[in-house]
């Protein structure tokens, strides 16, 4: 049998123009793709690995009677000698997470939800030091975390213009997926602009997708472009088995540059509100208001006395810019609008009955920026016999809003949780009784029955839903 490599046959012939063409196409193009080992080499110093605990109630889950009435059957003839009434505290390890540092005297960036609750927190540098951190300031809306360690003359990183990133471009995050601290990990952006649900009552952010294998433990670490700038912070991600599924979720480096800001400036972030109801502008709608194409935030309801409202946006106007942030998708609009402190004046440009308008509002201030406030004063919460915790809404998101009520601002085991309500909902009537206040609402609450079914009315992202709490003698 000839061997076709010796055969002259057009066959043959092409097989070896087609297989050098290959090889010559792998060669060239093979030295374009990166090496990250300087990236890694410059930046790995930067990077830490977050350790948290708490205190733990250490008494058991029964009563002392019953806890000695167990010894003496297990030791007959001995007479328990627990002092139960002094047992110590235990402490309970936390959250592993990641973060970087972001100057030279110690500042120190992680994700809110890394830290949030923690009583004792540590950040273990590359060099293998471990320092008790400070917390500054935590933010839940954007899920970041600004910490201090006492070090100075410390390696750190700086940020990028996380506007210039495209999809395709590669990027580099590393961490402590599962402990393993100080792993590096590539990738590229998927996709911009991710809204993920159920995170808040407020959609203010906007992520950056990619297919970078980030794990438990790299919440908080740096996404680097190859530059070395972060330009990003790893936030979630999307998984059925709790591991990568190469769908993770990054702060942009420009909103976390925001929030860090204000942060190290007042221990706080407060967000302007524009208080509208919006949605995405679908190909009908563009058909039916004359539209060239779908693009825009479609305002379904101007809520009364809002700023929007006295900036005269109206119902049915459909938002294309909001300053000079062009807004494609509805999602942008709350995003650019929480990157702004409430006073601010903007420039909203609209589309309204084939005509181009520009509308000044100044903006309100975020329900969030109350929520926000409390968290760092548990002291103003008040308990109810339902299972959660409530605060009073500020006299501005009264008048902003046009409501009243109390937020959840804590849900533990009980009626509330079992029912489906979520830190962060307005409650606006109980058993079908108005709520005012705090105080209001506890009286209320004192007088519910011992037990069945009572209804509750709360606001989520805007818009009012009954549910029912069944109460338990």
């Amino acid at each position: 049998m000839k061997s076709l490599f010796a055969s002259k046959t057009p066959l043959a012939n092409i097989f070896l123009t087609f297989g050098l063409q290959f090889f010559s196409y792998e060669v060239v193009h093979g030295a374009d793709l990166p090496s990250f080992a300087d990236l890694v080499e410059r930046n790995g110093p930067t990077i830490v690995e977050i350790s948290t605990s708490r205190q733990v109630e250490s008494r058991p889950p029964i009563n002392d009677q019953e806890l000695n009435d167990l010894l003496r059957r297990l030791n007959p003839g001995q007479e328990p000698d627990l002092d139960l009434e002094n047992m110590p505290e235990m402490r309970q390890r936390g959250a592993v997470g990641s973060g970087f540092i972001i100057s030279k005297d110690g500042y120190v960036i992680t994700n809110n939800h890394v830290v949030e609750g923690a009583d004792e927190i540590q950040v273990h540098l590359n060099d293998r030091r471990v320092f008790d951190a400070e917390v500054i300031g935590l933010d839940e809306p954007s899920d970041i975390a600004l910490l201090k360690i006492p070090a100075s003359d410390l390696p750190y990183v700086g940020f990028g213009d996380s506007d210039d990133v495209r999809v395709g471009d590669w990027v580099l995050a590393i961490g402590s997926p599962f402990g393993l601290e100080f792993s590096a990990a590539a990738g590229i952006v998927s996709a911009q602009g991710r809204s993920v649900p159920g995170r808040s009552s407020y959609n203010y952010m906007s992520f950056i997708q990619t297919d970078v294998a980030i794990n438990q433990g790299n919440s908080g670490g740096p996404l680097f472009n190859l530059d070395g700038e972060v330009v990003g912070i790893n936030s979630q991600i999307i998984s059925s088995t709790g591991g990568s599924n190469g769908i993770s979720f990054s702060i942009p480096s420009n909103v976390a540059e925001n929030v860090i800001a204000q942060l190290r400036e007042s221990g706080r972030v407060e967000r302007g509100l524009l208080g509208v109801r919006m949605r995405e502008v679908d190909y009908a709608l563009a058909e039916i208001f004359d539209m060239e194409r779908p693009r825009g935030a479609f305002v379904d309801e101007v809520q009364p006395n809002s700023p929007a409202s006295k900036a005269d946006i109206r119902n049915e106007d459909i938002v294309l810019r909001f300053n000079d942030h062009e807004i494609e998708f509805y999602t942008d609009l709350p995003f650019y609008v929480g990157q702004y402190k409430p006073g601010t004046r903007a420039e909203v440009v609209l589309f309204r009955n084939g005509e181009i308008l520009t509308q000044v509002v100044e903006l309100g201030s975020s329900p969030t920026n109350v929520t926000a406030s409390v968290s760092r004063q548990p002291s103003q919460n008040r308990a109810n016999p339902l299972g959660f915790q409530v605060v009073e809404l500020s006299d501005e998101t009264k008048q902003v809003a046009g409501i009243s009520g109390v937020r959840i601002t804590k849900i533990e085991d009980g009626p509330g949780r079992a029912a489906g309500l979520l830190e962060g909902d307005v409650i606006v009537a109980l058993n079908r009784q108005s709520v005012v206040s705090s105080e209001n609402f506890e009286e209320i609450a004192s007088e519910l029955p011992a037990a069945g079914f009572v209804p509750i009315r709360i606001l989520r992202e805007g818009q009012g839903t009954t549910m029912a709490l069944e109460l338990s003698p």
